[in-house]
């Protein structure tokens, strides 16, 4: 069965576009990946620090924001969000969608209590690389989830 993981933020530019080029990179044959923002503008660039940290880090990605709508909803086999904010949106706009939408930490790990990763839009790129380690972390053991 073909797994489609929707990685979903608030404008689709910063932690989202870095976990879905993370996922990517990793070329996991019958996995697929895309994102999205519950507020994003659609055809806009990643931001230039979540750019240089995914080049730093030899990880190509071309990027467009995407608004969240039923088409990547429907798309999508796993949900995986920055924060409990944007889960909780989800299931109040899409309720089909409810067994299939997760923070990212929590679907890792039901042991994580803060299920949130922190913004790193407006920060600095240090804040960005350390946004960029977390979600890499968390991939790794989301990886070995879903292939397991």
């Amino acid at each position: 069965m073909m797994i489609r993981v929707l990685f979903v933020c608030t404008g689709n530019t910063c932690r989202s576009p870095m976990a879905e080029a993370i996922l990517k990179s990793k070329n996991i044959p019958g996995i697929e990946v895309k994102s999205a923002g519950i507020y994003a503008a659609a055809g806009q660039n990643a931001s230039l620090h979540a750019r240089s940290i995914l080049e730093k880090n030899s990880i190509p990605h071309v990027h467009a924001s995407t608004p969240l709508t039923d088409r990547e909803v429907e798309w999508a086999t796993h949900i995986l969000t920055m924060t409990e904010g944007h889960k909780s949106m989800i299931m109040a706009s899409y309720p089909t969608a409810i067994e299939k939408t997760f923070t990212l930490k929590e679907f890792i790990s039901a042991d994580i209590t803060d299920r949130d990763i922190s913004d790193p839009f407006g920060g600095s790129e240090k804040i960005y690389d350390q946004t960029f380690r977390e979600i890499s972390d968390l991939i790794e053991r989301l990886v070995k989830k879903i292939t397991s």
